[in-house]
């Protein structure tokens, strides 16, 4: 499931204007608190489970529980609150043993009728599971607690679908999934900042008696992990993780720490959670948190800050159109202004207009289409227009920015009442190639955006951003993203990786040549230059690379299997690492990114003035200082490598083709078009 999808899909109102009545449409919020499970079936080798649980109502599944590693009798004590329409569907629960690599088992299913319960009545259920296809045997029970509260709708909301269903001869295909009610759910509260500092007095795992640990974070739909720290019982980790805040009175954390294990399922050492409902905002808190069900402590510093600024409007309220608001933002992120909060770095403005020709995902050759618009973690949604292959939606999208070398997502997906969403195409457009003002028609890509599908997306975009704020910025580390998926094996993907690879193979063969042929004296005045150059040079780096003997005790079917797979991945992604790192280099200096290259030109030509004026020395000294010196000023300092942090923004050569903009069909040229006017 998509990650924004949950969030769509529990807080819909009314299915198309043609159904609404002419009285308020019923709303209920179901609380759902998934408690636990006993003697569930035992679906892995060595008689135990990694049991998840999924809910789903009316054919789309609303809440996916964490996974409890190796018990039959499982803990979970998580709570899901779930907007439903009609009494009349059921819930469906559907537990899982979580595989490695490989497709989850099936551990049983129950059903639940929303009908028969009370409002404001909270009561705990025990659900027997089944199999259909096996109605006799025994696969354990899942024991929840259900509360039904009856939720009115906001006065404006409902006005509004009053006004449509009487105007619904124009607007008949038109969505209400717009409302305040959809607003809430998609625009978060506030920031939850999390820095994993470090861990202390670990469970050892593996036979050396040390681990390899890493941590993954849960806030809701959001993901993180952690680097791995090889061989160590306190490792130090020093990373940040920015998570959205949805809920006024905070949310739960959930933190689990693992060893990493090359060949098999990697080890459980424990686990902790963060109530964020107990800190106060605005302040940073240190925690030090025991691991339940393992050994050892999590340090970690935690900051609830207010929400940047995020909205959804119609077209009709555009702030950039006002002459004041425009030029308080243009005073805001003015260089006078260039040290006042740093993380603010820029303004995105994003108006989603309409798109053409779009795929027909449906039996009945028509979509149901909406628009998800993203920058890195943010994400926000669009109304449904339904039963349209040319939607026009006229929503104004704004993002405060954080990184200008950020890559602004549009996606737009055909929604399903009986499954997830259909993906009908894409665009991914960086911030810095923008032209502000200028509505265009992008045309949509594939997933992967190495080509076009059918259909294009009609957008206008504004982005103001300061340009010494965005310079520091790409000397810091880079936001990570919410992790999604595991990474697959893919022999196209290693293919495209292998041959990139020898791409930069040879141009590093081909400078070697060239450097030789300096010693060669092929070109006096070239051989000359080389000579004083390598006079002058002080110092050579020498790396060490200390590696293990493998262990060679024989394994099972299934440990050969998870261990040819993590190799393989393992190549891939070495692969894909090293060829970007050569085609990131030679980006800098072919122009790919003109304010990458004259960021890198500023800063070489500032570090050649000081060396005309500063004995290099002196300069070695100050820096040796500095980086001897930085954990005592600032012990909980996250550890980074400018050079390195510069070159994660400059794009690859395959992600230079995922940004280019395709050429469009004459058809859909704006200028062939009358201008929208979405009054």
């Amino acid at each position: 499931m998509l990650p924004f999808e949950q969030d769509k899909r529990v807080s819909s109102v009314g299915t198309t204007n043609a159904e609404l009545p002419l009285a308020d449409p019923g709303m209920y919020q179901l609380d759902i608190t998934l408690k636990s499970g006993h003697n569930l079936a035992a679906r892995d080798r060595r008689g135990t489970s990694d049991p998840y649980v999924k809910f789903k109502i009316g054919g789309k599944e609303v809440f996916r529980s964490k996974t409890i590693h190796k018990n039959l009798n499982p803990v979970w004590e998580e709570r899901t609150s779930i907007f439903v329409e009609q009494l009349r569907e059921q819930l469906y629960i559907k537990v899982f043993d979580y595989d490695f690599g490989l497709q989850d088992d099936f551990m049983g299913s129950a059903f639940f009728d929303l009908s028969s319960l009370e409002q404001n009545r909270p009561i705990d259920v025990t659900l027997s599971l089944k199999d259909p296809h096996y109605p006799d045997d025994d696969l354990g029970t899942i024991l929840l607690s259900v509360l039904l509260t009856p939720k009115e709708q906001p006065r404006e909301a409902t006005m509004l679908m009053r006004k449509s269903w009487k105007r619904s001869s124009k607007f008949q295909t038109q969505s209400l999934r717009l409302s305040d009610l959809h607003r809430k759910s998609q625009l978060w509260r506030g920031i939850v900042s999390v820095t994993l500092i470090e861990g202390r007095e670990l469970k050892a795992m593996d036979p050396n008696g040390l681990s390899d640990p890493y941590v993954k974070f849960r806030l809701g739909h959001q993901k993180y992990k952690s680097k791995i720290v090889p061989k160590t019982l306190n490792p130090q980790w020093r990373e940040q993780f920015d998570f959205h805040l949805y809920e006024e009175h905070g949310g739960i954390i959930d933190i689990t720490v693992w060893d990493k294990d090359a060949g098999k399922k990697d080890d459980f050492i424990g686990r902790c959670q963060v109530d964020l409902s107990t800190l106060s905002k605005e302040q940073t808190h240190k925690l030090e948190l025991p691991l339940e069900e393992g050994e050892g402590f999590l340090v970690l510093l935690v900051t609830l800050t207010a929400s940047a600024t995020v909205s959804i409007s119609d077209l009709s309220v555009n702030a950039l159109e006002d002459q004041k608001e425009q030029e308080e933002m243009l005073r805001r992120y003015s260089l006078v202004r260039m040290f006042h909060n740093m993380k603010d770095v820029g303004f995105l403005q994003v108006k989603v207009i309409r798109a053409e020709g779009l795929m027909a995902a449906d039996v009945t050759g028509k979509n149901d289409p909406f628009c998800v618009v993203e920058l890195n973690n943010d994400r926000l949604l669009t109304h449904t227009v339904y039963k349209n292959l040319n939607p026009e939606w006229n929503k104004i999208f704004t993002f405060n920015i954080k990184d200008i070398h950020t890559v602004l997502e549009v996606t737009v997906y055909d929604e399903d009442r009986d499954r997830s969403a259909d993906f009908l195409g894409k665009v991914a457009i960086p911030l810095l190639s923008i032209q502000n003002g200028e509505q265009k028609a992008y045309v949509l890509k594939n997933k992967q955006l190495t080509g076009p599908t059918k259909g294009v997306i009609y957008l206008e975009i504004d982005v103001i951003f300061n340009a010494v704020k965005a310079s520091l910025r790409t000397l810091t580390p880079k936001e990570q993203k919410y992790i999604e998926e595991e990474n697959r094996i893919s022999k196209q993907l290693l293919l495209r990786n292998f041959i990139r690879m020898k791409r930069c193979v040879m141009a590093l063969i081909n400078a070697a040549y060239y450097v030789n042929s300096c010693f060669d004296w092929d070109s006096p005045p070239r051989s000359l230059a080389a000579f004083l150059v390598v006079e002058d040079m002080l110092e050579d780096e020498e790396e060490e690379d200390d590696r293990d003997d493998k262990d060679s005790e024989k394994k099972g079917f299934m440990n050969k299997l998870y261990a040819i797979q993590e190799v393989c991945v393992s190549v891939q992604n070495i692969l894909d690492e090293v060829a970007s790192f050569g085609e990131r280099i030679k980006n800098t200096f072919n122009w790919t990114v003109p304010f990458l290259s004259w960021l890198a030109i500023v800063a070489f030509s500032g570090f050649t003035v000081i060396l005309y004026f500063i004995p290099l020395r002196y300069i070695v000294l100050v820096w040796g200082i500095n980086k001897f010196t930085k954990k005592l000023r600032s012990p909980y300092a996250i550890d980074n490598n400018e050079v390195l942090d510069f070159l994660s923004r400059v794009p690859s050569d395959v992600q230079v083709v995922q940004y280019q903009e395709l050429k469009q069909d004459p058809t859909h040229s704006p200028s062939r078009r009358k201008k929208n006017n979405p009054g």
